[in-house]
């Protein structure tokens, strides 16, 4: 009988140890599939999906995403749109004129909601000197306004003070507020505690080491995020008109509804190209003034 050294045995040992592990692994791993398959089924039903409805009509997406590049109507009817960029984009000037109206909701309720959300967000923090109470209840408020979707906010401010743009300002403004909050009060809570330590000691006021001890520190911060959920906004505003809150989203849904389907994908362009020119733009300045800051 051939003797086992004790490498090749403890090679032996670590070898059926792992080989338990992967396998352990893989049954969590089946499991876990198993169980989330389950779910996922268990939803649908719940939900009354109707899978042979959808699979039966899924074809019609790509049909319609196909039906946008063509054009409708002009000597030019059935040809892709680049055949006729004129044709289609002949309510350009008046497109511009909403998505000029777009920018400027989402940079109105980008102003506010980082205004109102920084100066809650100093309440909601656990590390300043705020009693748990209020932070407590801050924190309950800040949750409502991010939970509530933006156009359910629309509706409501619709509603109250009729279509327009201010519907769609507030909306923004109240779900930024909530957004930015969170994230503003939880950079608060991750500062040195040194600075503010400090001037508590020499004397200073609430105030006063809020400005010189907490604000420098968590300036490119705040300022990065908002750019963020400037770009977010942007888009948020461009869906505003569905529900009559202002914007460019309002001939966007007109476009839908009538079946205006050159129209639906260049409005879409116009869309994709100011945002992706916004974000071009806001990472710039993000990463200048963070460059600057540290």
């Amino acid at each position: 009988m051939t003797a086992v050294s004790p490498a090749q045995s403890r090679i032996e040992k670590l070898s059926a140890a792992y080989a338990a592990e992967v396998s352990t692994k893989r049954r969590h791993f089946l499991v876990a599939t198993a169980v989330f398959a389950l779910v996922v089924l268990v939803s649908g039903w719940l939900a009354e999906i109707d899978t042979g409805l959808f699979f039966s009509n899924i074809h019609k997406f790509p049909n319609y995403i196909g039906r946008i590049f063509l054009l409708d109507s002009g000597p030019y009817a059935g040809s892709f749109v680049l055949y006729d960029v004129p044709g289609w984009f002949w309510g350009l000037g008046k497109w511009l004129r909403l998505l000029g109206d777009t920018l400027l909701i989402a940079y109105v309720a980008t102003v506010f909601g980082a205004v109102f959300g920084v100066l809650l967000s100093f309440l909601a923090a656990s590390n300043l000197g705020v009693s748990s109470a209020i932070a407590f209840a801050v924190r309950r408020i800040l949750e409502f306004c991010r939970t509530v979707p933006e156009l359910v906010f629309a509706l409501i401010f619709v509603m109250a003070f009729g279509l327009g743009p201010v519907a769609g300002v507030l909306a923004i403004i109240v779900h930024t507020t909530g957004a930015l909050g969170k994230l503003f009060y939880e950079v608060l809570e991750n500062i040195d505690q040194k600075p503010v330590e400090g001037l508590i000691a020499s004397g200073a006021s609430w105030t006063k080491t809020m400005r010189f001890a907490v604000m420098p520190q968590v300036l490119s911060n705040f300022l990065s995020y908002a750019l963020l959920r400037f770009e977010i906004n942007v888009r948020g505003a461009s869906v505003m008109g569905f529900v009559g809150a202002g914007g460019i989203g309002q001939d966007l849904m007109e476009a839908i509804r009538k079946f205006y389907y050159p129209d639906v994908s260049a409005i879409l362009l116009l869309v994709i190209i100011t945002v992706t020119l916004i974000d071009f733009a806001t990472e710039r300045i993000r990463h200048r003034f963070i460059s600057e800051t540290h």
